[in-house]
């Protein structure tokens, strides 16, 4: 992202506000935007150079071509390390990555060999996102992610083995329901080794805590704030970490998991359901082979929506009273008594 680049002086975090629901929303459209997978490499170091020179006072205010250089530039690039993120593993190439990957195990009446196929192909691709997306200053060791795919793949599969084993056995449920109960068992799996593999991909995060800081003050008036940052050329030093919480790590890694299952629910629900009342229609009917592009179409069209609307349910900059962490937090924060944490993706 940005902060890899040179120069001293601070980016806005965005054009949005993300003190609000809504601005968080549009911000994860942008950082999102399968668009940005177009830009070229010519294109990339066009971005870098506009966004170089802001940050070393050579360009005074944040105008649109910045703006969207840094767009450009947060949705290619690893904050850590500063080269691109492998393609198919970037948030904006998210909603194509999974596409095949949902639509196979949203494939109605499969048997178990397609179900233990699917289940695998998606958590080996989770474990690919995860890996390429993570904290680059903490490396992630072979032995953990291995232990982390496997545990993953164990859960998907016997959640969803299972739930396909216990949904035929029900008695007291009309076939249409337990039909529904059928097509919901792929999101089951999903939801619950997501969020598994979360925890265990970050789960080094927990055992050592991750850097808090200081909160800084609110402005007073947003738009001010915003046409200042623009404004303001001075160089500012980066802040000063006040040590590691493991409560602060907990937070963090429970909502990104949590985030995981609001991602997946839409995606993974509302797609088998819809499909499933249009194989009703006398249309799809007589069109077995158009099956297979409508819940393309279905699932394209979901996770186009969803994606920016799971990832802007908690900030990224997370604030908490630093009198809830541990104790040599207490007394310490900064604005209103809070300090601030990165969350992750």
């Amino acid at each position: 992202m940005s902060a890899s680049l040179p120069g001293k002086r601070e980016l806005p975090a965005s054009q949005y506000d993300l003190s609000t629901y809504w601005g968080r929303v549009r911000h994860s459209a942008d950082i999102s935007d399968p668009r940005t997978l177009f830009t070229s490499r010519s294109g990339l170091e066009h971005a870098k150079d506009l966004v170089s020179a802001y940050k070393t006072g050579k360009i005074r205010d944040m105008n649109e071509d910045v703006w969207k250089a840094k767009k450009i530039i947060d949705s290619t690039l690893h904050p850590d390390t500063g080269k691109p993120v492998f393609l198919p593993f970037r948030m904006s190439c998210f909603v194509f990555s999974n596409l095949i990957v949902t639509a196979g195990m949203l494939t109605p009446n499969l048997g178990w060999r397609g179900t233990l196929a699917w289940q695998i192909t998606n958590q080996s691709l989770n474990v690919a996102i995860n890996n390429a997306n993570a904290n680059k200053s903490t490396p992630l060791s072979t032995s953990t992610m291995v232990t982390s795919y496997l545990l993953a793949v164990s859960a998907s599969c016997s959640v969803a083995l299972g739930l396909n084993a216990l949904v035929p056995k029900l008695k007291r449920i009309s076939p249409g329901t337990k039909m529904i109960l059928g097509r919901l068992v792929p999101f089951a799996a999903v939801a619950s080794a997501g969020a598994l593999n979360v925890f265990l991909m970050r789960g080094e995060e927990i055992r050592r805590g991750i850097d808090v800081f200081p909160a800084k003050a609110p402005p007073s008036d947003e738009k001010a704030s915003l046409s200042s940052k623009q404004s303001d050329s001075t160089e500012t030093d980066p802040p000063v970490s006040l040590g590691k919480s493991k409560r602060a790590a907990l937070i963090a890694v429970g909502e990104t998991a949590a985030s995981r299952v609001f991602n997946s629910s839409p995606i993974m629900v509302l797609p088998a359901l819809i499909l499933l009342r249009l194989q009703r229609t006398e249309w799809l009917k007589q069109r077995p082979k158009m099956v297979l592009p409508v819940n393309l179409g279905l699932i394209f069209t979901t996770s186009l929506f969803a994606l920016p609307l799971a990832l802007a349910v908690f900030p990224q900059r997370q604030s908490i009273d630093a009198e809830k962490l541990e104790e040599e937090f207490h007394g310490r924060g900064g604005a209103g008594g809070l300090v601030e944490f990165n969350r992750g993706i």
